[in-house]
């Protein structure tokens, strides 16, 4: 498949290098040759030097055999002036992202169906998304959901203690009668495993589930964590009153929890405290840490830092976990900081480039692809498939099928019932599957449910 980026930030680098490992024709555009450089040094594609905007570079940079074009640019008006152009030359598909309200707010005038565009992606809003289901679920530093929250793919980080250090998968899998899920990844020394049954948990592993919503609770006291959703109203405190704060901040507030938003500049905290019905807004810094204890941080459940700096952020998370938060949550823009925060104590970092690169990764994909998620540090996705009438895989019991090395099914869903598959599982049309694959193995998946 050959696609065009306009854009070499984060977020478009990130979505080069998870394209061209996978095997597809990338073309990168971008006005900074450093940029450009960087990533033709890096990565397999070809970088063209002009403006993404411009129907003469887009000539340059192959517009007219593109299947997919994406524009992550900064610039709002270059990204939707770009897809206007991609739609003139026929690209089929064409994504932008905006970090304006005016163009992915409720009310825009400029929608992405006026504007010929399949998808229009702020990274704001979906961090804002992951944030608040990190949130309410405890002990967790990824949270994804499938089959309309049915099923529910949770990271958890193993402390010396935890039920599972020592145990083998196949020790693990004794015990399914009482906790019904499936292991479908364990994070090591910056490796990704997908499981086997001799593979044993350790202290200070990363471990990814899956597993239906009504079973999380007995999940929840095998893994002997107090769940926030207990509590009548669960404290929060979130640092940073920008757009990501004050969107969590109306959520959680809709959810019940006890909302305190810390926010430094006076008269944003007028114009939050006008916005939001129950939440207390707090003037002071992240790091005036006896105004926060003095509010209350000691018995906060979590703690949500989304400034716009990662240091500050990091810094404060700690310091609020120093004085008794139960959980940190940050933002981390920059890359080299996501595999180091949580060194030091934070329980999950957010990134908005993988927030956005998911959502735009769902619109690359072949087959019937419902929903997807991006896993930071391991290449790795998470992927609702649907079951079409036409595959060849139907009726077989999964042992007699060679499903592709470096994946795995954590679920699947049948109407109102559901599954944990094991090898006398077979499909049938109209099966929701959900599926961990490490990058590698994304392209076999695809064809394998095709």
């Amino acid at each position: 498949m050959k696609v065009l980026i306009i854009g070499a930030g984060q977020v478009g680098y990130f979505l080069c290098e998870r394209l061209s490992l996978e095997g597809h024709e990338v073309t990168l555009v971008d006005r900074n040759q450093e940029q450009l450089r960087r990533a033709q040094d890096r990565l397999n594609v070809l970088g063209i030097c002009g403006n993404g905007a411009s129907a003469e570079t887009m000539e340059q940079a192959g517009i007219q055999g593109t299947d997919i074009f994406i524009a992550v640019t900064d610039l709002d008006e270059v990204n939707i002036l770009a897809c206007l152009l991609a739609r003139e030359y026929g690209v089929k598909t064409r994504v932008a992202r905006v970090k304006s309200i005016e163009y992915s707010g409720g009310g825009a005038r400029l929608s992405k169906e006026k504007l010929g565009i399949d998808l229009l992606i702020n990274p704001d809003d979906a961090v804002a998304e992951e944030m608040v289901k990190i949130a309410g679920r405890s002990g967790t530093f990824d949270v994804a959901e499938f089959v309309e929250g049915q099923i529910q793919f949770l990271g958890y980080r193993i402390a010396e203690g935890s039920p599972l250090c020592d145990l083998t998968l196949r020790e693990l899998g004794e015990i399914r009668g009482m906790y019904r899920f499936v292991v479908t990844a364990i994070g090591r020394g910056g490796k990704t495993i997908i499981p086997r049954g001799d593979d044993v948990i350790q202290a200070g592993d990363s471990i990814f589930i899956c597993a239906h919503q009504k079973d999380l609770p007995a999940i929840q006291y095998l893994l002997k964590l107090e769940e926030e959703e207990k509590r009548k109203r669960p404290r929060v405190f979130i640092l940073g009153g920008g757009r990501i704060g004050l969107r969590i901040a109306a959520e959680l507030e809709r959810q019940r929890f006890d909302v305190r938003l810390v926010e430094r500049d006076e008269a944003r905290c007028e114009k939050l405290s006008a916005k939001l019905n129950r939440s207390m807004v707090i003037h002071a810094e992240g790091t005036d840490i006896s105004t926060l204890v003095d509010e209350g941080v000691e018995g906060a459940d979590v703690f949500i830092a989304v400034t716009g700096s990662d240091e500050t952020n990091i810094l404060c998370g700690l310091l609020a976990k120093q004085h008794g938060a139960r959980r940190s949550l940050i933002l981390v823009n920059k890359p080299e900081l996501l595999n180091l925060a949580p060194t030091l104590g934070i329980d999950a970092c957010i990134s908005p480039r993988l927030a956005a690169a998911g959502a735009i990764l769902l619109h690359v994909r072949r087959g019937e692809i419902l929903s997807l998620a991006t896993i930071e540090g391991s290449n790795a996705e998470v992927l609702e498939i649907l079951i079409k009438k036409e595959s060849g895989i139907l009726g077989t019991p999964l042992r007699e099928l060679r499903f592709p090395v470096g994946a795995i099914i954590g679920a699947i869903v049948r109407g109102d019932s559901y599954e944990i598959p094991t090898g006398e599982s077979a499909l049938q049309q109209g099966d929701r599957v959900v599926v961990f694959a490490l990058s590698g193995a994304l392209g076999r998946v695809e064809r394998f449910f095709e």
